[in-house]
């Protein structure tokens, strides 16, 4: 592949470089530019462009991404769309992330052209979850490289995911006057919140009190009815001949290891009752914070009941205690101070409105400049989402993107640009989310061309998304039928963030596997002015 600048002229077959604009055409950044490309960058008197000339047995960057996406066949792990060299690879269900760090090595000094980046190994994932990244950096890779990168990449446990298992899980917690009813019963509850996402349930609690003798005929008691069995100490297990281990040995089990380095977590006891395996919770299990309890139990129920040596090797990592992690779990029911769950408001302005042009040639008038009372759709849109009680609002435009702009003068939006706005919907949702204040807890998704959107429907939303604690979608409907705004959490940011092509929120929906709530707030769900004589139904006045 031959990189650099190059006259105009002869640039017909080579790759752009780097986008450009030429009069009122966009050129993208890896378009193999033809002779009509030629002739427009000619005529708007462009002389020179930087370009990759390919040579042969070069293969571009995104067919190249996507053979070594057709040679990683995983199962449980799906390949998204290839674009700018790059295809992202996605969770199909909740399990545990495995990857083989010296084959992924191997992989990657292949050719530095060539990446492969993934997230951490025994990391617990979500359905619709990214769970690594195939990106080729330049424009086009030698076929001799890529070769060797389809044998490495296509070779048994390079990756893999293996989804949870369904359990009954056992709990057994001792009591002491010192430890109140209700932090065992937030300890159920939290426990059971843990268990979600593998779909495993609590099926049976014994209380009992502080002794090996007590705990070890609780666990003899429900061992048949339950796949693990996991137990909380009153006070804190100090010894490998402590209440909890010496209750399994009692119990006619073995201790097979007692602490791990990770912190917090290092109080952790792991042993077996016949073939039940058995948890001696630390104490930090008891918070939602990630915790070495949290590893111990991902690697269970997906199956992988963790030796004594695998948990010694968990020391690099394994500091949690000032580490920002994932969201913390919180318990159905738990009070929320509502001022800790602010909600942005994110406007989508910035798409081209081609419906509005039906069968003419002419340039349509666009919606969004469309008057309703005299005001231009975008800034009656606007001015509801300033007086519902969103923390902020930003507005993301695009085409006409300086008209857009001016209509909002005066008020207190943001306006973010997006200058890639004809790849489709999913990159106005990328730059709007990536604009968000880091304190947001939800991201309200409006549509700028719903002119029955007031600020009491958005109040509607917002609240109903404070009273779920943020973590949950909320969906505007009518009745049965589903339709727009939108309140994304702050988890499922991420998923936003990988979003491309014309795609919006519903694929997130589909994908996170996150509890949807839809609130009711009538037929403004569903009025949209996509075409002109729906500006028209709507009472709108049409204006370019």
């Amino acid at each position: 592949m031959k990189f650099g600048p190059v006259s105009t002229a002869q640039a017909v077959g080579c790759v752009l470089a780097h986008s450009l604009v030429a009069g009122k055409v966009r050129l993208k950044k890896g378009r193999v530019l033809d002779t009509e490309d030629v002739a427009v960058l000619e005529g708007e008197h462009i002389e020179e462009v930087v370009v990759a000339c390919l040579e042969p047995g070069d293969i571009g960057e995104d067919r190249a991404a996507e053979a070594l996406a057709e040679a990683l066949d995983v199962p449980q792990i799906r390949a998204g769309r290839a674009a700018t060299g790059r295809v992202n690879l996605f969770a199909d269900t909740n399990g545990l992330f495995r990857a083989d760090a010296e084959m992924v090595n191997r992989f990657n000094r292949i050719d530095p052209a060539i990446t492969l980046a993934t997230v951490a190994d025994h990391s617990q994932v979500s359905a619709g979850e990214m769970v690594a990244t195939i990106k080729i950096i330049p424009l086009a890779v030698s076929g001799q490289s890529l070769n060797a990168a389809q044998d490495v990449i296509s070779k048994p446990g390079i990756l893999a995911l293996r989804p949870f298992q369904r359990a009954r899980v056992g709990l057994v917690a001792t009591t002491l006057p010192s430890l109140k009813q209700s932090v065992m019963d937030k300890t159920a509850r939290l426990l059971q919140t843990r268990l979600d996402a593998s779909g495993s349930v609590l099926a049976a609690e014994k209380r009992v009190r502080h002794d090996a003798v007590a705990v070890a005929d609780a666990v003899s008691k429900i061992k048949s009815e339950c796949d693990v069995i996991v137990a909380f100490g009153a006070s804190a297990i100090v010894d490998g001949e402590d209440v909890i281990p010496a209750a399994i040995k009692l119990a006619g089990g073995a201790v097979d290891h007692v602490g791990m380095p990770v912190d917090p977590g290092n109080l952790l006891v792991l042993g077996h009752v016949g073939p039940v395996p058995v948890i001696g919770a630390p104490g930090c299990a008891r918070s939602p914070k990630e915790n070495g309890f949290d590893w111990v139990l991902a690697r269970i129920l997906a199956g992988e009941t963790p030796s004594p040596e695998t948990i010694m090797s968990m020391g690099v990592g394994g500091l949690l205690k000032e580490i920002p992690t994932r969201p913390q779990p919180r318990l159905k029911g738990e009070g929320v101070d509502k001022a800790d769950l602010p909600v942005e408001i994110v406007v989508l302005a910035a798409g081209r409105a081609s419906r509005m042009a039906g069968a003419s040639k002419e340039d349509p008038p666009h919606k969004l400049l469309a008057e309703f009372d005299g005001v231009p759709l975008l800034r009656k849109s606007c001015q509801a989402a300033l007086a519902s009680k969103a923390s902020a609002v930003t507005a993301i435009v695009g085409y006409r993107g300086e008209e857009m702009s001016s209509v909002l003068d005066g008020l207190e939006v943001t306006v973010v640009d997006n200058p890639d706005f004809e790849e489709g919907m999913a990159s106005s949702l990328r730059r709007g989310v990536a604009s968000l204040n880091e304190r947001s807890a939800g991201a309200l998704i409006m549509l700028a061309d719903m002119p029955a959107v007031e600020a009491s429907h958005l109040d509607t939303l917002i609240s109903a998304f404070q009273n779920v604690g943020g973590e949950a979608v909320v969906r505007a409907a009518s009745g049965q039928v589903r339709g727009n705004p939108v309140i994304l959490p702050r988890s499922a940011f991420d998923a936003v963030m990988r979003l491309e092509g014309d795609t919006g929120a519903r694929q997130i929906i589909a994908a996170s596997g996150l509890r949807v709530v839809d609130v009711d707030i009538g037929d403004a769900a569903l009025v949209d002015v996509d075409t002109r004589q729906a500006v028209i139904e709507a009472g709108g006045v049409l204006r370019n």
